[in-house]
């Protein structure tokens, strides 16, 4: 049965019992490649680079969470990385063209455009995408992409996708969101006219930290099809074991999501008060500067939170040290709580740029531990 509802969708759409076993999971396919019946016919599959039967179940999985029927128009391309479906979409620029990044991206996506794509001919432009005018202000003759980043990473800005996306199209442009951070469950950017959809699946999708995966989502037919011929041309593809993990951890998102995003706030709220904590950034706080925003284009918050030391750097490391339930670690999304120091972990490579992070500012991937023990571990660390 078809089902408007996430949770169900989440659970049983490209994933019905095996034909052959009726086993209720997706195999895992681990093959290289398939028996053809005569010279280039096959049954769908050929070889694994191509596709791959566990693969194309996640595929469709997340085409549906995001507002796609792969049946319709567009689909879903998996890739080993977050950064390899970055690359995908890179792929598709060529020298002289131009893309607009936000001024607060995440390092490796600001890295691949600025340091790789750079050196191959292909301009960029920082804008911030929260202010009204910041957008209109980048956009060029030549542009062809604009990336959006929201909550951004790791200052959470929080961006109006309806008013971005109408002001690229009306200059003829596509745009990419990167929805990591918030996943389907709490936004939907193809509802707000994105052409592309951007996936670190190693993040909330796979939810476990056990697996490293990226997608792209479209509901463009003629995208999706320059994609699979990217992906197929160059390799970035996603292995059936890790296909696996993810279309298992995304069944479990709703639930998860609805959790990170509780603790989150709390967590929020208990920073705030905090005599150590200059600053709190988190959407569902009434102090962010797009809360409203925030309330009207996602679902809930999110479980992520980023503050800022009163007494600067120093303070900032010392704390990320002497968290025991928060692991200090690069990385977000998964069950466990992490901690770190962006300047000086993840946006290392934006340092001396104007994306460049506040060097005393903490940013927290809120788990689904019991919030009072990681109120309690945050209180222990910051004494």
């Amino acid at each position: 049965m078809s089902s408007d509802h996430f949770e169900t969708r989440a659970i049983h759409v490209g994933q019905e019992p095996d034909e052959m076993t009726g086993a209720v999971n997706v195999p895992i396919y681990a093959t290289s490649t398939y028996a053809q019946d005569a010279p280039g016919e096959h049954r769908g599959y050929e070889y694994s680079r191509t596709d791959n039967p566990t693969r194309h179940a996640l595929e469709v999985a997340l085409a549906s969470l995001e507002g796609v029927d792969p049946e319709a128009n567009g689909g879903t391309i998996s890739a080993g990385s977050g950064m390899a479906a970055t690359a995908l979409i890179g792929y598709m620029l060529k020298p002289g063209d131009h893309i607009v990044l936000p001024n607060d991206a995440y390092g490796g996506t600001f890295r691949f455009f600025a340091r790789v794509l750079s050196e191959h001919g292909v301009e960029w432009t920082a804008a911030d995408m929260t202010a009204s005018d910041g957008l209109a202000e980048a956009l060029q003759s030549n542009t062809k992409l604009v990336w959006i980043e929201t909550p951004t990473n790791p200052m959470l800005r929080i961006v109006d996708l309806g008013a971005r996306i109408e002001e690229a199209h009306a200059a003829g442009v596509k745009v990419c969101v990167d929805n990591t951070f918030a996943t389907p469950f709490l936004t939907r950017p193809i509802d707000h006219g994105a052409d592309l959809v951007l996936h670190s699946m190693t993040k909330y999708l796979g939810g476990h930290s056990d697996v490293v995966g990226g997608a792209i989502v479209t509901g463009d037919a003629e995208l999706h099809e320059r994609l699979k011929f990217l992906q197929n041309a160059v390799g970035p593809v996603l292995g059936p074991f890790d296909a696996y993990l993810t279309l298992r951890g995304m069944k479990t998102l709703a639930l998860r999501m609805e959790r990170h995003s509780r603790n989150a706030m709390a967590i929020a709220q208990f920073l705030e008060g905090h005599e150590k904590v200059s600053q709190v950034i988190y959407p569902g706080l009434d102090s962010h500067p797009q809360h409203e925003l925030a309330a009207r284009q996602m679902a809930d918050f999110g479980g992520m939170v980023s503050f800022r030391m009163k007494d600067g750097p120093d303070s900032a490391f010392k704390m990320t040290r002497r968290t025991e339930l928060f692991f200090l670690a690069e990385s977000l999304g998964g069950v466990e709580s992490l901690i770190e120091v962006p300047a000086a972990m993840t946006h290392m490579s934006v340092e001396g740029t104007e994306l460049e992070v506040p060097s005393d500012l903490v940013r927290l991937s809120v788990g689904i531990e019991h919030v009072d023990d990681l109120i309690a571990d945050l209180e222990q660390a910051l004494a």
